[in-house]
């Protein structure tokens, strides 16, 4: 890069050339009281190196299992799908809004977005990364007013969403800039009991619980909260496990969706990994299935209950209308003993897909799943018919309570009409073949 760098950032980067490296990262796990060092990574022009530290060699914690093996020596990433990154790594990388922001700040700083490298864009989310990973030393950002106002944040998200070139505020890089996802949203602290909002990124002050709060833009609709708001008490009555929701209506009538932070507890982060970070796979190809998906959960969590627990997804899935189904919509938590589970659900929303198919094959069908395909990712993952039919009706009776759902949270009747007719679509050749007992 030749463009100037920030004091620090090229400083750092100087340091590592001598040591035959252009820029070097620390990598910590913050799950616990004391993080501790989880290796180095290194950057040699295009390539990217990793090394785990011998400490946490010996702890036998893997971060990783299927992609970034816990061995001693230097490692390299072959595929080269995530611009040489290993997948648990570029887990902690923004998609979509998050990139926007950040683009936007390396550009204001005088830096070409496009000349930025994937161990820089690590340094710049620094400590804010979703999960349980650090990266250090972090690229520093202007701090964000404590309060914060939804309506000044989210007219410029649409700003930006829209393309506008105004620099970004730092209250909004410092709480959107580790969020993933293609919507406008924001990471913040909130106070159930007073109502207060406050930046939180990173650390959560006492009394308050880490949220995610998306705001609405034209290309989704005014509603697209409320609708997803409704999406996630379905899901609940179909037994899907989500976390809790709220729907923030602020001062000047923007409904935005919000959520609790599955990857802190307090003050404590958690480590999570995405499926498609796991099997190195872009959300962007769709070679993932569901059949693979539910292999990976019952091989890492070694739990039947959460097996079946993605299989709930899967069908709920098909049968609300839920067809961005891709791989970075499934994903894990591992807890500081190494444990494996699924994270909640997240992401439930009625979306037509690419094509008009899901993200991932349901059995052999992407375009029109039926009851028998349910039946063929059941049998892969040695689970019964009658646990498939339970499930089945259990989804089924919550998806057609939609339009109590969308009055409850004041869902437009266009829109709810509008999903009420794919939603029909989806019931009828999901349900197909089912046994008549049901």
């Amino acid at each position: 890069m030749t463009a100037p760098r920030p004091a620090r950032q090229r400083d750092r980067r100087h340091r590592s050339a001598r040591s035959g490296f252009d820029i070097v990262l620390d990598v910590h796990l913050a799950d616990r009281p004391q993080p501790v060092p989880v290796g180095r990574l290194a950057q040699r022009g295009h390539d990217v190196f990793f090394e785990y530290d011998t400490a946490f060699l010996a702890a036998g914690i893997e971060l990783s299992p299927l992609g970034l093996p816990l061995v001693p020596g230097v490692q390299q990433e072959p595929t080269r799908i995530f611009a040489g990154l290993h997948g648990v790594f570029f887990d902690s990388l923004p998609d979509g809004w998050g990139l926007r922001l950040m683009d936007r700040e390396f550009a204001s700083r005088g830096i070409e977005p496009a000349t930025v490298t994937p161990l820089e864009r690590l340094q710049c989310v620094g400590t804010r990364a979703m999960g349980g990973l650090t990266y250090h030393p972090s690229l520093d950002f202007e701090p964000g007013s404590s309060h914060i106002q939804l309506d000044e944040l989210a007219a410029q998200s649409e700003r930006i969403y829209d393309g506008s070139p105004e620099q970004v505020l730092p209250a909004l890089m410092t709480m959107g800039g580790s969020a993933a996802g293609a919507r406008p949203k924001v990471l913040v602290a909130y106070n159930l009991d007073t109502n207060d909002m406050r930046a939180g990124a990173d650390v959560i002050p006492a009394g308050y619980r880490a949220y995610l709060i998306k705001f609405p833009t034209a290309e989704d609709g005014a509603d697209i909260g409320a609708v997803e708001m409704a999406y996630a008490e379905m899901a609940r009555a179909a037994g899907v496990t989500v976390p809790p929701t709220q729907l923030f209506t602020t001062d000047q009538g923007r409904r935005c969706f919000g959520v609790e932070r599955f990857d802190r507890v307090g003050a404590e982060r958690r480590h999570v990994h995405t499926l498609g970070g796991l099997l190195h796979v872009s959300h962007r190809d769709f070679g993932c299935t569901y059949t693979e998906y539910l292999r990976v959960v019952a091989g890492l969590t070694r739990d039947r209950r959460e097996t079946l627990q993605a299989f709930r997804r899967m069908v709920f899935n098909v049968l609300a209308y839920n067809r961005d189904d891709h791989v970075k919509n499934f994903a894990f938590l591992m807890d500081p003993t190494g444990t494996w589970r699924l994270t909640p659900a997240y992401d439930l929303v009625y979306a037509a897909g690419p094509a008009g198919e899901h993200s991932m094959m349901v059995g052999t069908e992407g375009a029109r799943p039926t009851y028998r395909n349910f039946l063929e990712v059941a049998e892969r993952a040695a689970i019964t018919a009658p646990e498939v039919a339970a499930i089945v009706q259990q989804v089924a009776k919550s998806v057609n309570g939609w339009p109590r759902y969308a009055r409850t949270f004041g869902v437009t009747q266009a829109t709810t009409a509008k999903i009420s007719e794919a939603l029909g679509r989806a019931s009828r050749d999901g349900l197909e073949g089912r046994p008549r007992i049901l």
